[in-house]
């Protein structure tokens, strides 16, 4: 995503295909991506292309009722995403189930995939996909959204509809069940490079 790009771009793009529905096209091409690679990180490739269209299309029935006042069109996204996701949970956990058996992968072979492979279970290891999976699901989405979508504690509040002090509460809580289940190990703080 541009970060350069003034928010209120996305609001006026939102509030203009209310009268002219093809304007909703700015929002999707600049933000399909971004929610795609957050629901693949969550859910798996196959699920991803099926929801992330799935959350374009809530979003674009729902144009109507955006608040610009509420905040910026991103975080709106990521809460119509997070709640598809949660339509689908039962699917996420079997994935963080099914990657808790598996041998951890490799790192990943560019730059960008590292940074976000910290916290992605296949590349961490089972105890944290195991960790995961028995998170409460405010706890996981709030988690996931700060970890995957690097959302801001006002960005997550916004994308969830909560306070802001409610999802520092909510990340702490998830923080320290992680740490516990890996032994004291913080999932957050794995390097790039491991020792040899």
């Amino acid at each position: 995503m541009d970060q350069s790009r003034p928010p209120d771009g996305d609001v006026a793009a939102i509030v203009r295909s209310r009268r002219e529905p093809e304007a909703f096209a700015e929002v999707f091409h600049r933000h399909f991506d971004e929610i795609h690679g957050y629901i693949a990180r969550r859910l798996g490739a196959d699920a991803a292309d099926d929801l992330a269209a799935e959350t374009f299309l809530a979003a674009f029935r729902r144009r109507d009722r955006f608040d610009p006042g509420r905040g910026a069109v991103r975080p709106w996204l990521y809460g119509i995403a997070t709640n598809v996701v949660g339509l689908h949970r039962r699917a996420e956990r079997r994935r963080y189930r099914a990657l808790a058996q598996a041998p951890a992968e490799g790192p990943a072979p560019d730059h960008e995939e590292r940074v976000t492979g910290r916290v992605r279970a296949g590349e961490v290891g089972p105890d944290l996909a195991r960790a995961l999976a028995r998170l409460p699901a405010g706890d996981r989405d709030v988690l996931l959204l700060v970890a995957l979508a690097d959302l801001s504690y006002e960005e997550v509040a916004a994308a969830l509809g909560l306070k802001k002090g409610t999802v520092a509460s909510r990340l702490n809580r998830a923080r320290r069940k992680l740490r516990e289940a890996l032994g004291g190990t913080n999932p957050m703080l794995i390097t790039e490079e491991s020792p040899a």
